[in-house]
């Protein structure tokens, strides 16, 4: 399964250790694209993709494997990242980088025109 969006936010990186060694995890949250945007947190396991690189708000194509399990009567799902393709990295905002343009003059009012006023 496949999910396009752009990444609003990365998670801190979690380690732990386990049964096989020490793992590492970080989780993203990528906002799809659409009418009613949806927001999805994907987990990204180890050093197979670099996410540090990745700046929040670039376009992203996330192949994913999701999988549901079950804990004391509690079905926990997982959405699993296992590629990552970057279609667009992010695109600074205007208001970031430049100051807004300076309103335009006001209209000048010479007292010296004949007045064309009704009343």
């Amino acid at each position: 399964m496949e999910i396009k969006g752009k990444l609003i936010k990365k998670m801190p990186v979690q380690t732990g250790q386990g049964r096989s060694g020490e793992w590492k995890k970080q989780e993203i949250i990528l906002e799809q694209e659409g009418a009613y945007a949806r927001k999805v947190c994907i987990a990204v396991w180890g050093d197979k993709m670099d996410v540090a690189s990745m700046e929040e708000g670039a376009m992203l194509n996330i192949a994913v494997d999701v999988e549901s399990r079950e804990w004391n009567d509690k079905w926990y799902t997982d959405v699993k990242a296992w590629k990552i393709d970057v279609l667009s990295a992010s695109q600074p905002s205007q208001s970031d980088d430049y100051p807004p343009p300076p309103p335009p003059p006001p209209p000048s009012f010479e007292s010296n025109q004949p007045d064309d006023l009704p009343f």
